[in-house]
């Protein structure tokens, strides 16, 4: 299968790479000159075969509102936009909308899996027509991880994004419970080796998990995260969450207060903190910010 990827990041990048080892033809384009295979929209719709899948993998907002506008312009009726980014589901079905008028399909489809992505394959949650979605099947099959789980027909337009942002908000949480009890063990006298107690945890107990090992990477790299400043940015989707539930009346007190914990984390130096960020840095390559 041919696929038009735009956006090179650090995921639009090793997704490339990854749906390329599966046999398949990525033609990439990204702003920086330096990572594209071409260098224009243009040249990246005049290079596929119709009929065309183009994926965008751009930051939420205006740069994906341009780039769809763009490609809007430029693709053919039959064509599909996959949106992998990480979209507001409201703004999927404004563009599902745009794109239908001109006979154009669109997918939009919440990617899970950071920069670890390119080797453990990325968990996959998509929406659209099931027409659509099939067309786009061998491209997911190729980003998903091994084995039966990991990717997910979610439901129509709007339920990838939807629930990949219920996913960021668990996830939320869970950095947050971690966070605090690794706050508490470094507190007390009478627990002379946080890190190792962590480690432990890694087998045999119920809170074992991908994040729990993030952990302990970042506490083997520093071992009471001195280097960092107790500061964790939230990406949008954690607010959106919230929003979703005050919207449906669905109480989220463990995701609305891992939310809230990190808008403190903006006012003082917060253990917790970092925590957060190293988790944030270990499984996403996300900015932290030193002392």
């Amino acid at each position: 299968m041919e696929l038009g990827l735009v956006g090179l990041g650090k995921m639009g990048g090793n997704m490339r790479e990854r749906i390329r080892r599966a046999g398949h033809t990525v033609i990439g384009y990204d702003r920086n000159p330096d990572l594209g295979d071409v260098h224009s929209l243009k040249e990246l719709v005049d290079s596929l075969s119709g009929p065309r899948v183009v994926w965008v993998m751009v930051p939420a907002g205006a740069a994906t509102q341009s780039t769809i506008d763009e490609l809007a312009e430029l693709l053919s009726p039959g064509d599909i936009v996959v949106d992998g980014g990480n979209s507001r589901w409201t703004d999927d079905e404004k563009h599902a909308e745009e794109l239908a008028a001109k006979g154009i399909g669109f997918v939009d489809c919440g990617v899970s899996g950071g920069v670890w992505g390119l080797e453990n394959g990325y968990a996959l949650m998509y929406g659209g027509d099931a027409a659509n979605v099939a067309r786009v099947q061998p491209i997911f099959d190729a980003l998903k991880p091994e084995g039966e789980f990991g990717s997910v027909h979610a439901g129509k337009v709007g339920a990838g994004h939807f629930a990949k942002m219920v996913h960021n908000g668990i996830e939320y949480a869970m950095m947050q419970a971690y966070a605090e009890g690794w706050e508490l063990l470094e507190k007390v006298d009478s627990v002379t080796d946080v890190r190792e107690v962590f480690r432990s945890w890694q087998e045999g107990t119920v809170i074992r998990s991908w994040l729990l090992d993030l952990a302990v990477n970042a506490l083997d790299e520093d071992e009471h995260l001195d280097k960092l400043r107790g500061y964790a940015a939230d990406s949008g989707e954690g607010r959106w969450t919230v929003e979703a539930a005050i919207d449906n009346a669905v109480p989220l007190p463990a995701i609305t207060a891992s939310l809230f914990a990190r808008f403190a984390s903006r006012q003082d130096d917060s253990p917790q903190m970092k925590m957060i960020a190293a988790l944030r840095n270990q499984f996403g390559g996300h900015a932290v910010e030193s002392k």
